[in-house]
C-alpha cells in the first residue's frame, strides 16, 4: 500500500496527460462520448502506464504545479495535431461541395457541436470507421504511451522555444491541405469540366436554361465520381494516418528538445 501512495504523484501527471489528450484527440473527445467515461478510460489507462512503464518516484513539492501544466499541455498539443490532420477529409469535403453547389446546405455536426459541411461530413464519418477498423485508435493510444521516450515525466519544460516547432506546426497544417486537395481532385475536376460543356452548351443552345440542367447535372455527376472514386480516397485516407503517426512523433521529439 506504501509503495502505491509512492506511485501517486506519478499517477496524477500520467492521468492529466491522457485526459487532456481525451480532450482533443478525435474520436474520444466527441460530445456523444460521455465524460464519465472519458475520465475512466483514461483513470485506467493511466494506472496501467504507470505500473507498465518505468517512471520516476516524484514528490509534490513547488514545482509539481509545473508539471501538471507541462502534462496537459502536452497531451493538448498532440491531440490537437491529430485533429488537425484529420480535418484535411472535412476540408475536401468543402472542396467538394463549393463545386457541387452545396456550399450553403452546411449541417451541425453532431459529434462536435459546428458545422461541416455535407459531403465532408460523410468522408469523415467513413474515415472514422476507416480508422476504427484498422485499430488506428490503438495506434493513437500507443502514441500517448510511447510519449514518454520523448517527453519524460519529470521534465519540467517543453522546448516552445525551439525554432523548428512553429515550422513544423505549418508544415503539418500545409500539408493537411495537400492531402485534401489530393481527396477532392478526382471530384472537382470532372465537375470543371461539367461547367465547360455547360458553358459550351449555354452558347449553343440560348434558350436551354443551364441553372435548371446545371445544379442537378453536377449532383449526380458528383455522386457517381464519389462513388467511383470511394477506394482511391479511402487509400489517401489511409496515407493519412500514416502522415498523422509520423508527424506526432517528429512534434513528441521537437518537444521533448531533440
Amino acid at each position: 500500500m506504501q509503495e502505491l501512495f509512492n506511485y501517486f504523484p506519478s499517477f496524477l501527471l500520467v492521468f492529466v496527460r491522457i485526459t487532456s489528450f481525451f480532450v482533443m484527440m478525435p474520436i474520444f473527445s466527441y460530445r456523444n462520448v460521455p465524460n464519465t467515461m472519458k475520465i475512466g478510460l483514461g483513470f485506467f489507462i493511466a494506472w496501467i502506464m504507470v505500473f507498465t512503464l518505468d517512471l520516476p518516484l516524484l514528490e509534490i513539492d513547488n514545482m509539481y504545479i509545473f508539471l501538471i501544466l507541462k502534462e496537459a499541455l502536452v497531451g493538448l498539443f498532440i491531440g490537437f495535431l491529430a485533429y488537425l490532420l484529420l480535418s484535411a477529409i472535412q476540408t475536401a469535403g468543402g472542396f467538394i461541395d463549393f463545386q457541387m453547389g452545396f456550399a450553403l446546405a452546411n449541417v451541425i455536426d453532431p459529434q462536435t457541436g459546428a458545422q461541416s459541411p455535407l459531403t465532408g461530413q460523410f468522408l469523415y464519418i467513413i474515415s472514422l470507421l476507416f480508422l476504427l477498423s484498422v485499430n488506428g485508435h490503438h495506434l493513437l493510444l500507443d502514441g500517448i504511451f510511447y510519449s514518454y521516450q520523448y517527453v519524460p515525466l519529470d521534465q519540467p519544460w517543453i522546448a516552445f522555444g525551439n525554432a523548428n516547432m512553429a515550422e513544423y506546426m505549418v508544415k503539418a497544417f500545409s500539408r493537411m491541405f495537400v492531402i485534401a486537395f489530393q481527396m477532392a481532385i478526382p471530384v472537382v475536376s470532372c465537375l470543371f469540366l461539367v461547367d465547360v460543356a455547360l458553358g459550351i452548351l449555354a452558347r449553343t443552345f440560348p434558350q436551354l436554361n443551364v441553372f435548371v440542367v446545371g445544379l442537378p447535372l453536377k449532383i449526380g455527376v458528383s455522386f457517381i465520381i464519389l462513388f467511383i472514386m470511394m477506394g482511391v480516397m479511402m487509400l489517401v485516407v489511409s496515407k493519412l494516418f500514416e502522415e498523422m503517426l509520423y508527424f506526432l512523433r517528429g512534434l513528441m521529439n521537437l518537444m521533448g528538445g531533440a
